[in-house]
């Protein structure tokens, strides 16, 4: 698609958040599947409940806008969402997984943060004021899932993957 203006360009990072948000209501299930920690396993699903909401949300945008949601695929997403198979697929002790898993999906809490703060941007350019209160909304709930995450990380989660290394070595 040849893009010649912001509007455009806005659209289509709209349009590969989408994609991206629909991936992740796919992989979330399996993470929290997978997490040996009850903690984990809640705040994935919590997860995946906002993710349905953050998608309703650029639902509503492109009503606002008269644009299909539609038609682009986030690769982005889809690599980092691979790397999370690779997670789930490696033999690993629980609370390692558990780690890993948490690294994972900071990885894609980042590239959210990132991609709703740059259409944030455009949309506040752009005079979309409606778009601009959804996606903070966003934006403000993918900050507090990151800090959430790391929070289970540095209080349990990576403690444990710790210490069984420890038992392991003096074992």
């Amino acid at each position: 698609m040849e893009m010649n203006s912001l509007k455009e360009l806005y659209v289509e990072h709209l349009r590969d958040l989408y994609s991206a948000e629909n991936q992740i209501t796919k992989a979330l299930p399996r993470m929290a599947k997978k997490a040996n920690s009850e903690e984990l396993k809640r705040a994935f699903k919590e997860h995946l409940e906002q993710t349905e909401n953050q998608i309703a949300r650029l639902e509503q945008i492109f009503t606002t806008i008269e644009k299909s949601p539609r038609g682009k695929k986030c690769v982005g997403m889809e690599g980092l969402i691979e790397e999370g198979k690779e997670v789930l697929s490696e033999k690993m002790e629980a609370e390692v997984r558990d780690a890993a898993l948490i690294a994972a999906a900071q990885k894609v809490e980042h590239y959210e943060i990132a991609a709703y703060g740059t259409v944030r941007a455009y949309a506040e350019l752009l005079g979309e004021e409606e778009a601009v209160q959804l996606l903070t909304e966003t934006l403000e709930e993918e900050a507090a899932t990151d800090e959430k995450l790391t929070g289970i990380a540095e209080s349990t989660i990576n403690v444990q993957a710790l210490n069984g290394e420890m038992m392991e070595e003096t074992a």
